[in-house]
């Protein structure tokens, strides 16, 4: 026998739902796809659930994945150390070889083929397929990384024309410069200039964290939502700290940029995408422009 109150707590759920739905409907969201989301087999289904309902209720849903643990897996297969400096790797030509085949190949392809055995029609790309992503080399500090890149333009016009026909890109975050060099990008930039080049929706970072804590140390200190200013604030008086600045400065960046709402949250959670995008509550860290 059917229990009524549970359906009726059902048909609640989705009629909450409605009101986002229809808030980001034909909206663009660009999402940033890595970490345990990727790593974990009951995480990567869960998300390809929520790729694939957003498509199905008229969001436009743009992806650019990472992959660092494939490339580190496939250079130790190899016999090749691999090298960092301040959290970039440090990629030779021989490297770059690997990092394209891993990144533009085996982790692409598999997005795209979970996707697509949904029933919705995804397409795998890097930033050298249509001129996406033109690249400089980057230096960090003072140093030459080699093959590391930063996105210097992007062609808009190639990518409106994938998610207007209802294709969802999948996107290795590599590059090319004007003289046909090929560059690995850190995929959190990639996003981040994309989102810019759009004037996205929204810009989401899927992470192994829970989102900005007031203090690391207790997880039921999570902001989940900050203006612009404050969050500059939180990075003054040191709230905001180490790995985590880089991803608000970004945020900032977005947010100053044109992108209505960017946001960090915890891929370790089933449907994270679905809890922040159509609940009220959410599951990570909002930010906005400052009124």
């Amino acid at each position: 026998m059917f229990n009524m109150i549970e359906i009726l707590d059902k048909a609640k759920i989705l009629v909450e739902a409605l009101h986002y739905i229809k808030k980001f409907y034909g909206k663009t969201l660009i999402i940033k796809y890595g970490g345990s989301a990727m790593k974990n087999p009951k995480l990567k289904k869960s998300f390809v659930e929520d790729i694939v309902f957003m498509n199905l209720v008229g969001i436009k849903s743009i992806i650019i994945h990472g992959g660092g643990f494939e490339i580190n897996k496939m250079l130790q297969k190899l016999d090749i150390k691999p090298k960092f400096f301040n959290g970039f790797r440090i990629t030779d030509k021989e490297t770059m070889e690997i990092v394209e085949m891993v990144l533009a190949g085996k982790i692409n392809k598999s997005i795209v083929n979970d996707i697509q055995t949904q029933g919705i029609d995804a397409i795998g790309i890097c930033g050298k397929d249509g001129n996406l992503l033109d690249t400089e080399k980057k230096i960090v500090d003072g140093k030459d990384l080699g093959y590391v890149g930063e996105v210097v333009n992007v062609n808009v016009k190639f990518l409106k024309g994938i998610i207007m026909n209802s294709i969802i890109p999948i996107i290795a975050p590599i590059g090319k410069d004007t003289l046909g060099n090929t560059y690995n990008i850190n995929a959190d930039d990639v996003a981040l200039a994309i989102s810019k080049a759009l004037h996205a929706e929204k810009l989401i970072y899927l992470t192994d964290v829970l989102g900005v804590l007031r203090d690391v140390k207790d997880e039921t200190s999570l902001i989940t939502e900050m203006e612009v200013n404050e969050a500059l604030n939180y990075i003054k008086k040191g709230i905001i700290t180490d790995g985590m600045i880089p991803k608000v400065k970004s945020s900032i960046e977005a947010i100053n940029s044109g992108v209505k709402a960017v946001h960090i949250i915890d891929g370790r959670i089933e449907h994270s995408l679905l809890l922040e995008v159509f609940t009220p509550h959410g599951v990570g860290t909002m930010f906005k422009k400052s009124d």
